[in-house]
């Protein structure tokens, strides 16, 4: 028989996927995967059924339905004070995983670098890599993540096409700071680079910090492009609803893309989001507020036990040290005992690294009901209690 891809052939099953099934085998409590446990808004889903039974059904326009790109384009301005022609300078996909793709597959071609800042999300390297791009990665690292201003000047060269960067961060929480976005500006500047900003979590930033997109910076206007997802603005990850916005000489070729992989998204749905887009300041500051209560309670309780709890600054994750708990020599082995052991599935940081990867942390997700938050911290309180009094 012939070779298949050699990309996906033989590629390990997502983290996600590999944890939630333990999760189910062991009936533990499911904080790996990161999605909400609670539907998003009614009047939005109300919205998607009604659109659903009037219709119509059949394929909306490729780059998306008129009523979306235009809320796409004013919640550009309303947040950000960019000004987007909803014509020419919106896609909606389906979903961020979809517009990721799309992006790559139009912007990169084989031979091309791309930076990439690890931890990844996982989809982004075999999507560079089936692009025939090559990966050049810069590491940030817990505790503190930092973004090494050297490292990341020696990763850009004449070969760079462009620079892939998720922010507001998963899995690290980082929300990088102005003067590391101005350097990331300037050096795609300075290499004639593009930059493809995965900022899906955008709304979901604590402590009274604001999202700034990398495409509202100085001289980025024309060579960025900039992925929102319905899934974590509305907590309706289901739906893979997503949008990307950019100047219309990289939407139009990166709408090619989109046309021969999925070419439409569901209209209801495109509907529902677009009325949604349009709900006033106090949906966004509840959402933010009420994941921000949710990430304390968990590092409360987190803390109690022993465990690091490293700084969260915005996303559905928090990185945590098991250091002295007796859980494991690595983050897989403690993964594996708390899922086994204690009833509790969550996943290890080393799943978004290469090589040498940091083996001292694991990532809890925190966006679920607290009496979910609390039956979890209950399970890893007895499990531990109980393996103190054994060791003793």
């Amino acid at each position: 028989m012939k070779p298949t891809n050699p990309v996906f052939t033989g590629i390990n099953t997502t983290v996600f996927e590999t944890m939630s099934r333990l999760a189910m085998a062991h009936y533990a409590v499911n904080l790996g995967q990161g999605f909400p446990d609670v539907d998003g808004p009614e009047d939005i889903r109300q919205v998607a059924a009604k659109a659903l039974i009037d219709g119509p059904n059949q394929y909306p326009p490729m780059l998306g339905l008129p009523e979306l790109r235009g809320a796409v384009a004013d919640a550009n301005k309303r947040f950000y004070g960019l000004d987007v022609d909803p014509n020419s300078e919106v896609l909606v996909t389906s979903g961020a995983t979809e517009a990721l793709a799309d992006c790559i597959f139009a912007l990169v071609s084989p031979g091309d670098e791309v930076v990439l800042i690890e931890p990844l999300y996982d989809c982004y390297l075999p999507l560079v890599k089936r692009a025939g791009g090559i990966p050049i990665k810069v590491r940030v690292a817990p505790p503190d993540w930092h973004l090494d201003p050297e490292a990341l000047g020696a990763a850009f060269s004449d070969k760079t096409k462009a620079i892939l960067i998720n922010n507001p961060m998963n899995p690290t929480a980082k929300v990088f700071s102005d003067a590391e976005l101005q350097l990331i500006a300037d050096l795609c500047q300075q290499h004639d680079a593009y930059a493809i900003c995965d900022e899906v979590y955008e709304h979901l930033v604590f402590d009274g910090q604001k999202h700034r997109p990398l495409m509202a910076l100085e001289g980025m206007r024309e060579r960025s492009v900039r992925i929102g997802s319905a899934g974590k603005t509305f907590s309706l990850t289901g739906w893979k609803v997503g949008y990307v916005t950019g100047p219309e000489a990289l939407i139009d070729p990166i709408a090619k893309a989109h046309q021969w992989t999925t070419f439409t998204t569901p209209p209801n749905l495109q509907k529902a989001v677009a009325f949604g887009l349009g709900k006033d300041d106090s949906y966004y500051h509840e959402l933010a507020h009420d994941l921000m209560n949710k990430r304390d309670r968990m590092a409360r309780g987190l803390s109690a036990l022993g465990f690091s709890v490293l700084p969260c600054a915005s996303t559905y994750f928090l990185t945590c040290g098991f250091d002295g708990l007796g859980l494991g020599k690595s983050d897989v082995e403690a993964c594996e005992t708390l899922v086994k052991e204690a009833g509790v599935a969550v996943v290890p940081v080393s799943a978004f690294y290469g090589e040498d990867a940091p083996t001292d942390y694991v990532r809890f997700c925190f966006c679920k009901k607290n009496e979910v938050i609390d039956e979890a911290l209950a399970r890893l309180s007895a499990f531990l209690t109980a393996a103190s009094a054994e060791s003793a």
